[in-house]
């Protein structure tokens, strides 16, 4: 008995046909998929479920993809174009997306701990909530983002810009920011205790009731910087650069903040400074099933 396959099924159906294998094939056999797919065959996928961990998409062109629920954890997306993508529960923890566009896309509930983003473009994302905790971020690209709430702690920022940045309640405890450009960057209500920050520059960046205990800032420069009710109690502050009497008076200091020549800590005290609340972001949607198995038309000649 031989089996032939039916030559008459729709473009469009095979299109849809070969998308769900190939997403199949993701799911169930990584290497494979990713041995065998083209860019024209990316760009059927325009919706990423499963997992593929370890999945090789470097140079891809995936812009306007949805991730949604995906595991791509120590993925190989070197130099991929994920603009105006959409990641929704989506991890790629320790994942590489060294060179990578991700400009104007959207980062709902993502786990991007310990990934790679070195050199990587982040322009005008919204990336609220998301966890890059101990992420490499080394001269990282994320101006006018919006990443309120989100987790750099520990994270690599060396040279990074976050330029005009939303930061609101953002985390960088213990994160090594030397160089960072926070210029006009929104900060308040953020943390940077027992972070690097030695030659960053918060100029004109909003800095109210934010924390910068324990945090390292030589040679950072704070001019025009609103430092409203932020804790630098105990923090020294003495080769800080561009700081005045006026920001040192409305912060919340002790008698062991150090600061330049020719300031005084008057000892006023973060108990009685502003309160931020930031918002929380929603969690991210129930991620969808996984595609089932393709299914194919046959005919039976006797």
């Amino acid at each position: 008995m031989d089996k032939q396959a039916i030559p008459s099924i729709p473009g469009l159906t095979r299109s849809i046909l070969l998308g769900a294998a190939l997403a199949a094939a993701m799911a169930v056999a990584p290497g494979a998929a990713s041995a065998n797919m083209g860019d024209k065959d990316v760009a059927r996928l325009v919706s990423f479920g499963g997992a593929c961990p370890k999945c090789e998409l470097s140079g891809r062109k995936l812009a306007g993809a949805h991730f949604m629920g995906v595991n791509f954890s120590q993925a190989s997306l070197v130099g991929s174009d994920l603009r105006d993508a959409r990641f929704m529960g989506a991890n790629f923890a320790g994942a590489d997306l060294s060179r990578a566009d991700l400009s104007d896309s959207q980062i709902i509930g993502g786990n991007f701990s310990g990934a790679v983003l070195v050199n990587a473009r982040l322009r005008d994302v919204e990336a609220k909530g998301v966890n890059f905790a101990a992420a490499n971020l080394a001269k990282v690209d994320m101006r006018d983002t919006s990443a309120t709430g989100s987790n750099f702690a520990r994270a690599h920022l060396v040279e990074a810009v976050l330029q005009d940045t939303e930061l609101s309640g953002a985390n960088f405890s213990k994160a090594n920011a030397r160089g960072v450009n926070f210029r006009d960057a929104t900060l308040t209500g953020s943390n940077l205790g027992s972070g690097v920050f030695d030659n960053a520059s918060f100029r004109d960046a909003d800095l109210t009731a934010a924390n910068l205990a324990g945090g390292a800032f030589s040679g950072a420069d704070f001019r025009g910087a609103s430092m409203t009710a932020a804790n630098i109690a105990g923090v020294d502050l003495s080769r800080a650069r561009g700081l005045d009497q006026d920001q040192i008076d409305s912060a919340c200091t002790d008698g062991a903040t150090r600061l330049p020549s020719g300031l005084v800590a008057r000892g006023r005290g973060c108990h009685k400074g502003a309160r931020v609340r930031v918002a929380i972001p929603p969690a991210p949607p129930s991620p969808p099933a996984p595609p089932a198995a393709p299914r194919y038309l046959v005919a039976l000649e006797h």
